[in-house]
Formats: C-alpha cells, sequence, structure tokens
C-alpha cells in the first residue's frame, strides 16, 4: 500500500514539475501568460532589453479625425517618438487580438475603418476579442493592455473626466477609475477641455492617482495652456517626471500618474472661442440626446466645426508635443532603471 501511495505521489509530482515548466516558459518577462496578445518584434525587443517604449492609443486614429489624416498623425506620432529615442508601441486589438505595437500597413487599416471600429475601454476587451472585432482602444484600455506586458509610459491627447453635469448624470469616463488602478504613466495636455475640470481633479484625488504639471503651476485645460485650476505638483524636466515614475514603481503603488503637459503657446486654441464652441455642442448633444461614450466624439468633432478646425488643429499639435516630451520621459527613466541595476 504504501509503494503504491509513494508510486501516485511520484507521478503526480513529475506531473505539477512539468505544468510548472510549461507555465514558465509561455510567461512574459513580467510574469504575465501573454498568449493572448500579439507584440511587434520592436516592442517585444525593447522590453526584453529594457529599452525605453511609448505606449500610443488608437482611438485618436480611428475616432479623432478623418483619413487620411488620421493615418498621417499616427505615422508622424511613432515618427517624433522614435527621433527622441523611444520605441513607439501603438495599441489596438485587430480581429480579436490585443496588438502592442502596429505596422505601418496595420495603422492604415485602422485609420481607413475609422468609426467603425469599436470604440474599446478597459471593460470592452473582453467582448472585443471574443467578438473577434476591430477595437480601437482608448485611455482606460490602451493603459491596461501596456501594463499587462509593462510599458510604464503612454502618451495620449487628454484624458477622459468627469463630464460637465456629471453631478447629475453620473457620466464619469472609465479613464479616472483605470488611473486609480493601473501603475501606467499617461503623459497628457490634460483633461478634455469639453469636461469639467475641477470636479475631474478631485475625483482623481479620491482614486489617489499622482497628478502633476509640467513647467507650470496651473493646470493645462488641452486646448489651452490655462484651466483656472492650481496643479496639485510640478515636475520641471523629464528626468525629474522619470524619478516620479521611478518611485511610484518602488512604492509598488497600483494607480497610475497623470502628467500634464500645456498645449505649446503657439498653437492654443483662443479661449473664449472653445469655450463657446463647447457651449453650442453641449446643447446640441441633449437636443439629439447623444450620450454614453457617444457624446465625446461628437462634442470634439462639433467643436471642430464651430472653431472652423483651429480645434483639430490644436489637437495635433498637442498630441506631437505630448509624444516629444513622453518619448524623453521613458528615455529618462530607462536610464534612471539600467543605472540601478
Amino acid at each position: 500500500m504504501a509503494s503504491s501511495v509513494n508510486s501516485r505521489l511520484s507521478i503526480l509530482t513529475r506531473h505539477l514539475t512539468s505544468v510548472s515548466a510549461t507555465s514558465s516558459s509561455k510567461a512574459g518577462s513580467h510574469g504575465q501568460n501573454l498568449g493572448w496578445i500579439k507584440m511587434s518584434p520592436e516592442v517585444s525587443g525593447a522590453l526584453k532589453c529594457g529599452s525605453p517604449i511609448v505606449a500610443l492609443e488608437s482611438t485618436i486614429i480611428s475616432h479623432g479625425m478623418p483619413y487620411p489624416q488620421n493615418f498621417e498623425t499616427a505615422k508622424e506620432l511613432e515618427v517624433i517618438v522614435k527621433e527622441n529615442g523611444a520605441v513607439p508601441a501603438t495599441i489596438a486589438i485587430l480581429d480579436g487580438v490585443p496588438c502592442i505595437g502596429l505596422t505601418t500597413e496595420e495603422l492604415e487599416t485602422l485609420a481607413r475603418l475609422g468609426s467603425k471600429a469599436r470604440k474599446t475601454a478597459s471593460r470592452d476587451i473582453a467582448i472585443v476579442m471574443a467578438g473577434r472585432e476591430n477595437g480601437a482602444t482608448t485611455v482606460s484600455a490602451t493603459m491596461y493592455l501596456a501594463s499587462k506586458v509593462g510599458i510604464s509610459v503612454f502618451v495620449t491627447g487628454g484624458i477622459g473626466g468627469v463630464h460637465r453635469h456629471g453631478e447629475n448624470t453620473m457620466d464619469i469616463s472609465s479613464d479616472l477609475t483605470e488611473l486609480g488602478n493601473t501603475p501606467v504613466a499617461v503623459i497628457s495636455a490634460g483633461i478634455k477641455s469639453i469636461l469639467d475640470i475641477p470636479r475631474t481633479l478631485e475625483y482623481l484625488e479620491t482614486q489617489r492617482v499622482t497628478v502633476a504639471a509640467y513647467k507650470t503651476d496651473e493646470f493645462p485645460a488641452f486646448f489651452t495652456q490655462t484651466s483656472g485650476c492650481k496643479a496639485p505638483a510640478r515636475v520641471e524636466s523629464p528626468e525629474h517626471c522619470a524619478r516620479v515614475i521611478d518611485a511610484t514603481i518602488r512604492l509598488e503603488r497600483k494607480s497610475g500618474i497623470l502628467i500634464a503637459v500645456p498645449i505649446p503657446r503657439e498653437h492654443a486654441a483662443s479661449g473664449s472661442l472653445i469655450e463657446s464652441a463647447i457651449q453650442q455642442a453641449l446643447q446640441e448633444a441633449r437636443e439629439k440626446k447623444i450620450i454614453g461614450n457617444a457624446e465625446t466624439p461628437f462634442l470634439l468633432s462639433r467643436v471642430n466645426e464651430l472653431t472652423g478646425g483651429a480645434s483639430l488643429a490644436s489637437n495635433i499639435a498637442l498630441v506631437k508635443n505630448n509624444a516629444s516630451v513622453g518619448a524623453k520621459i521613458a528615455v529618462s527613466l530607462a536610464q534612471l532603471q539600467k543605472h540601478r541595476r
């Protein structure tokens, strides 16, 4: 009897050892089983070497502007990241597969799809995967997927937030709760000015998100450099930002970081012109009963029409500036982490 028990224990031990070895061989460098994620060779190589990487979202391609302007902008953003020493990792879901790092052909496919690609927040990832759909990732979904492979720096235009009249509608972007739960640094031009910036900053505080403005004491307002809100903290350089990110990683904080970079002064739109257009667009959205995740694309598109294209030009300029700053932050972070090793 003892011999039989010992034999079964030996077989079980060998089986568990085999399973453990197989799991280890499939796991990524950050301990995650990444069989469900497709990474480009450039991104995969950079992760293995500890080289700087910048994640980029894809809704700005599909829902942010028309083709071919969206395709050209997407390519230009990747070039800016490369010119500043980092590897670009545009993130999207293609035929149900989350992709980190897109080819030029994949970028163009997404650009041509436009709004036919599903606008994908983090809650939608499983649905898009299961349906083998094409999904353009928002801030929350891009953050989540970037974090799964260990990318710490993500560049976007502006984040979502508490919508105006959100105290009545409870319309609050999942970008904010994702920031509260995902340890990624988001480099943006602040919070989209179609939203309620003061309430969004309060919500970010509740979510324990570290928020800092880049080289300014006032929190920027996306299309303009100022919002009337004092920034919770100030960072002075890419190196300073990298030290904040590195400290957050060492503290093992589970929440993210928002670094708000003001739009360059020469590209800022007139505050009064933008606010007037926003008010009119909000009224039209209410009349047409446009709500939920359809509201932001409608508002941005309508504001662009009402400003004669000025807001879209500003949008493109600010995201390019963010890409430059974000790449420099990623380079500084990689250098800091290499020196520690």
